[in-house]
């Protein structure tokens, strides 16, 4: 079976971390790139951690293109340090990478790369969709190239976990993601409808301890620092696995169950600002979402066989 060539949009970010991992491990992918971009840190620190990340799993083959380091159309809301630490991964503050960047943008590298393999590219994006919107401004055709976009991000049928209303992804820039979801291409939403429902616990979390390869001990280093946001947040005695779900979806899409629908971001300055809306009336197509696209929408999903998908995939270390 061939390999899927995959790029990899970033912003890591203790969870992409282990979605990068995921998917250097998994026999299914070949990563051909990852593109950075704002979110859980600063795109500059994203580029720093993306590069440290491929030196861990010992990948530096693999180019890294720094993206926009803000929104579209409003200001950056900046750095979560209280989920990911101060330096994104965990406040294990790694020393610098001996590797560098691409000198080309991600939106480029991302044009560049599905327009010579037309059909062959899956971008799986973990962060905000700016540099996956610019790319479509820059070039409308990657729509009609593109093998499948894969995101983790919105919430359209649960609460958010940014607000009440928006996934943090989505909220950090609802514009780029109207314009992603609004595409002629095909979009699957892994968001917070099914990766609240994949649960690492304590014990799955130990298991990281116990793996011999330095991706596995990189995890288990990072790790604490966001097992106590969710300890302190709601009691949960494990981590939500958001990211690597939705490599997890490329890999094996038959253990989630899906819908359809367009769909349309709140790009309002209101209290729903960044929410995903999926128009589902059976009786007519209202007219915010008339001429969208469907967007397949993950709704229920096997979490036990992610989670065991995942470390079963790190225990045996790179594909």
């Amino acid at each position: 079976m061939a390999r899927r060539k995959v790029i990899i949009d970033t912003d890591p970010g203790i969870d992409d971390a282990m979605a990068i991992f995921f998917a250097l491990c998994s026999p299914e992918l070949e990563v051909i790139g990852l593109t950075t971009i704002f979110g859980n840190v600063h795109t500059s620190l994203a580029t720093i951690n993306a590069l440290r990340l491929l030196e861990i799993a010992g990948r530096t083959d693999i180019p890294v293109a720094p993206g926009v380091a803000a929104p579209l159309a409003s200001a950056y809301k900046g750095p979560v340090p209280y989920v990911h630490g101060e330096d994104g991964q965990g406040n294990t503050h790694l020393p610098p990478p001996a590797s560098t960047p691409l000198a080309r943008a991600a939106a480029d590298f991302i044009i560049e790369q599905i327009m010579a393999a037309p059909g062959e590219i899956t971008l799986i994006a973990l962060g905000p969709l700016t540099n996956l919107a610019l790319a479509l401004r820059q070039e409308p055709r990657i729509a009609q190239h593109v093998r499948e976009v894969v995101l983790m991000g919105g919430n359209a049928f649960t609460i958010g976990n940014a607000t009440p209303a928006a996934e943090a992804n989505i909220h950090n820039d609802p514009e780029a993601a109207d314009e992603v979801f609004g595409a002629p291409w095909p979009v699957t939403m892994v968001g917070l409808d099914v990766t609240h429902q994949v649960i690492m616990d304590s014990a799955h979390l130990a298991e990281y301890a116990r793996m011999n390869n330095p991706m596995a001990q990189h995890i288990h280093r990072i790790l604490p620092v966001y097992v106590e946001l969710y300890r302190l947040s709601g009691g949960l005695d494990g981590i939500y696995i958001h990211d690597s779900s939705a490599v997890a979806y490329v890999i094996d899409p038959s253990l989630f169950t899906t819908t359809a629908h367009p769909l349309r971001v709140d790009t309002s300055d209101g209290i729903s600002r960044g929410k995903t809306w999926a128009s589902v009336s059976q009786y007519r197509t209202l007219p915010p979402w008339q001429n969208r696209p469907p967007v397949t929408i993950c709704v229920a999903v096997r979490g036990a066989a992610v989670v065991a998908l995942e470390l079963e995939r790190l225990r045996h270390g790179l594909a």
